[in-house]
């Protein structure tokens, strides 16, 4: 049994999880959450550090009445999952409580629909970096008290200093606390766990646009990257859908890999990268936009580097073009993977023109030129030209 535990303990839950609480043979739990129980007969069993040692110590306990709590609703953002993951369906069941969103939301009167909800507990705080847009709200899951001032000051760092904070201690307990506060101006307060923080985001910064071509200014990068209406124009032929993966091969700065995460919350990419400078321009770049979770790197050379890599549903090759790439990706990948490549060089030219012509695919030169100084006025500055090749193997 999976039961969500409020700050209120056992007077806030409903009959249900109190019968399988006064059932329970072994509640399993943190220190926190067992403190919170009234006196029952089931031996109480602190959940070990690290979280995975309480899983084994949990399946050790199968047969048996078993209690585990986590925080309100196990399931959004919680533990339920992981623990329901190791178990067969029949062997659990889960009795939720209000989440901390939705007692935060309640308190505020914010649509939940409507409110980004994120668990930052061990993650990152760069997670938030695709949600900073003046007038956007958000429900943060914090580690500790502490986490609050890293917040803060993270905002600020962004230009969103003048985000207004809820800072909500204890939801729904007797030690409940609510503060609102300005990121650039939060008190010098020790805020304790748990703590929820609301963000309605303000401020100067930068956000990120919906549609692809972000700002190339925004990259870290050795000037090797896909300039951004390139980049606009791969994105439109790789055509990311929902929970799909690319390998980006030749990833330079990552940029496109970037972009491709951003698309949808589910999306992974991999890049391939010869150059250990470069890979790590990419992993900084990954960890900038909140995407080093999603976003992983190769070094190494294609095809070689590619033999350990799960199978993607989009290619795109922007360095290291070869017959031999060309020749592993056709016989390997399987049928229905989008491939898109790009070439600057005639010799490349040469190759997506004869393999066009013997599997398909659709061919477009890109040309395009930027205004310049010239003399005392401007004139058109033409960038290389480049070759796009898309296909559907």
């Amino acid at each position: 049994m999976i039961v969500g535990l409020g700050e209120d303990g056992a007077d806030g839950l409903p009959p249900a999880s109190l019968r399988a609480l006064d059932a329970a043979e072994i509640v399993i739990g943190p220190a926190r959450h067992l403190s919170l129980l009234p006196d029952l007969d089931a031996t109480r069993v602190e959940w070990p550090v690290p979280f995975a040692e309480g899983l084994t110590l949990l399946h050790g306990y199968r047969g048996r009445r078993v209690v585990a709590l986590a925080s309100g609703d196990p399931f959004w953002f919680g533990a339920g999952s992981v623990i329901a993951r190791g178990l067969e369906p029949d062997e659990w069941r889960a009795l939720p409580s209000p989440s901390s969103f939705a007692l935060a939301a309640s308190r505020l009167g914010w649509a939940l629909e409507t409110t980004v909800c994120l668990g930052l507990h061990a993650t990152p705080l760069a997670r938030l970096r695709p949600h900073l847009a003046r007038g956007e709200r958000a429900i943060l899951l914090l580690r500790d008290g502490a986490a609050v001032a890293d917040l803060a000051r993270y905002l600020v760092a962004k230009g969103f200093g003048a985000s207004h904070l809820t800072v909500m201690e204890a939801l729904g307990g007797p030690r409940e606390r609510i503060m609102p506060v300005r990121a650039d101006a939060l008190p010098d307060t020790v805020f304790t766990h748990p703590v929820a923080v609301a963000a309605k985001f303000d401020g100067t910064g930068r956000a990120l646009p919906c549609a692809s071509g972000i700002s190339d200014d925004l990259f870290t990068s050795d000037g090797q990257i896909t300039k951004r209406p390139v980049r606009a124009l791969a994105l439109s032929a790789l055509a990311p859908q929902p929970g799909e993966v690319l390998w980006d091969i030749g990833g330079g700065s990552g940029s496109i890999s970037v972009e491709w995460c951003l698309s949808h919350p589910r999306n992974t990419a991999t890049c391939v990268e010869t150059r250990p400078d470069r890979a790590a321009h990419i992993r900084s770049n990954a960890q900038s936009f909140g995407l080093d979770h999603r976003l992983s790197v190769v070094e190494g050379m294609a095809p070689d580097a590619l033999a350990d890599l799960s199978a993607p549903d989009a290619v795109f090759i922007g360095g290291g073009l070869s017959e031999a790439l060309l020749d592993e990706l056709h016989a390997r990948l399987a049928s229905g993977t989008r491939l898109v490549a790009h070439a600057v060089t005639l010799e490349s030219e040469a190759l997506l023109a004869e393999w066009s012509g013997r599997i398909g695919g659709d061919l477009m030169r890109i040309e395009l030129a930027s205004a310049a100084p010239l003399g005392t006025r401007r004139g058109w500055v033409p960038a290389r030209p480049i070759v796009q090749w898309q296909v559907v193997l």
